[in-house]
């Protein structure tokens, strides 16, 4: 069961990793994207969530305070999904639905980073390579 959970940490990792690369890479057009999308933060705020993205995303993958790293991932999406698919906004049908998708999968996302968060805090699944033990323990 641990190369289960460290192969579900390096793939849900990789995602946030290649997103937060995205957002520090192209944060300028990310943020006219933002603003338009009634955002607020402008350039910081692509900034900070794309580091916020990445350091929970390689404190998950690396083990270093997992427990936390997962929480900074549900953290940074809870607003992003919110102000940036909020598909009740739209008035296309093409475009509600594309943001009810991303909406949706947010939402899925912050679930599985949550579930994270509880299995480092709780010690249910034997964590196995990790630098540090988990920060919060619920168990």
């Amino acid at each position: 069961m641990t190369a289960v959970f460290l192969i579900a940490r390096i793939l849900v990792a990789i995602l946030f990793l290649l997103s937060a690369v995205g957002h520090l890479a192209n944060s300028q057009g990310m943020a006219q994207y933002a603003s338009y999308k009634g955002a607020p933060g402008g350039r910081f705020g692509v900034i900070a969530s794309g580091v916020t993205m990445g350091l929970g995303a390689l404190m998950v993958a690396f083990g270093i305070y997992g427990d936390i790293g997962a929480l900074l991932i549900a953290a940074t999406l809870v607003p992003v999904t919110f102000y940036m698919h909020a598909y009740w906004k739209e008035s296309d049908a093409q475009a509600k639905q594309t943001e009810q998708i991303s909406f949706n999968k947010n939402v899925a996302l912050i679930g599985g980073a949550l579930a994270l968060f509880l299995l480092f805090a709780t010690g249910a699944a034997d964590l196995g390579l990790t630098v540090t033990e988990p920060l919060i323990s619920l168990g």
